[in-house]
């Protein structure tokens, strides 16, 4: 008779149920503004998780935990920034043990964090996925050295196509997509047209010389369109080739309006609990 000892005592062990009282229940969620400005642009998300969990140990909070033999804090992650782009508009949800302030607790974790990543807003969750909310992105790119009529040609080049592929190296291997579809809106601009009496938290270059501003509204497709592939966008379309790196920041993320404005999508949030 074949012996099935071995392989048998493995499933159980596979199936046995961790040890230890059940992890405490969430009573309230929380979800979280977040901007990365200056040098901590070039933080990754995975720098920005460790530094969040040193942040919520260090304030107290008291976090909820998942079940399991490896509990971790209840924290989801959505749609980051790529590093090297500076955001005003980055967001993640917490689940907590017991009902804290969010004001409250947007200060202590403000405190928490290292300047650069600064909390902007906290509310309570109301039902529903955020990740949901985040339908589309406003991005700020400055080219610095570029004449705003070179940024034009390319940028009406590529608005009159009805498809414009560009490949991205993925975690599969390469994609193809398409960039066009997913363009809402595409403008030219100027510095003084993204700026407000001087405040430069957009992250644009100060000091003479051109600077071509390019505003962008994308929709969050599958991939999702990143900075880097309009990029490549223009370079397809009209070998646009910028004499040095653009800034990209992210100014909001969230639904989209009527007007394919990017709106709040921590708005109806703050309605729900009567805030």
């Amino acid at each position: 008779m074949r012996h099935r000892g071995a392989p048998y005592a493995a499933a159980m062990a596979r199936q046995r149920v961790p040890e230890g009282p059940a992890p405490e229940p969430a009573v309230q969620k929380l979800r979280i503004r977040y901007a990365k400005r200056g040098r901590l642009r070039f933080s990754s998300t995975r720098d920005f998780q460790r530094a969040l969990e040193r942040a919520l140990r260090r304030a107290g909070v008291p976090m909820a935990f998942s079940a399991g033999f490896h509990p971790h804090p209840r924290i989801s992650y959505a749609n980051a920034a790529p590093t090297g782009t500076a955001s005003e508009a980055e967001y993640v949800e917490i689940a907590v043990t017991a009902r804290v302030d969010p004001e409250a607790l947007r200060a202590a974790l403000d405190e928490a964090l290292p300047p650069g990543l600064d909390v902007v807003r906290v509310v309570e969750a109301a039902p529903g996925a955020l990740a949901d909310r985040l339908q589309a992105s406003h991005w700020v790119v400055a080219f610095p050295g570029l004449d705003a009529a070179d940024l034009e040609s390319a940028v009406a080049g590529l608005l009159e196509r009805d498809e414009v592929l560009v490949t991205r190296r993925v975690k599969t291997g390469d994609r193809t997509f398409d960039v066009r579809s997913a363009v809402v809106r595409l403008e030219v601009t100027t510095r003084e047209a993204v700026t407000a009496g001087g405040d430069t938290v957009v992250g644009l270059p100060v000091g003479e010389g051109p600077c071509a501003i390019l505003t962008a509204v994308v929709r969050h497709t599958t991939p999702v369109v990143r900075p880097d592939d309009l990029l490549t966008a223009l370079r397809t379309v009209a070998a646009l080739q910028p004499p040095v790196s653009p800034l990209v920041t992210r100014l909001a993320q969230g639904p989209l309006d009527a007007h394919h404005e990017v709106t709040d999508p921590l708005a109806t949030t703050q309605e729900a609990v009567g805030g």
